[in-house]
């Protein structure tokens, strides 16, 4: 298990749309758009963003931890 991908990621002043797999968060610095891959599900809920993986493969609990660090920078 991922220890960083269940982590959630708190939003802050920003906000956080989903559009299928693109997530995009605006802030006061800009926005900053990202492209989740298929085998990782994004949520945005109660002010958090949470990854999981879809499936127990190995490269979707390596996509895990990666989309999870990609959208909290």
């Amino acid at each position: 298990m991922s220890r960083i991908g269940k982590q959630p990621v708190a939003i802050g002043a920003a906000t956080v749309t989903l559009d299928g797999a693109v997530v995009t968060a605006k802030g006061p610095r800009g926005t900053l758009s990202f492209t989740a891959h298929e085998l990782v599900s994004v949520a945005v809920e109660g002010g958090q963003v949470t990854v999981t993986p879809v499936n127990d493969s190995k490269l979707s609990r390596s996509l895990w931890g990666m989309t999870r660090t990609m959208i909290a920078n």
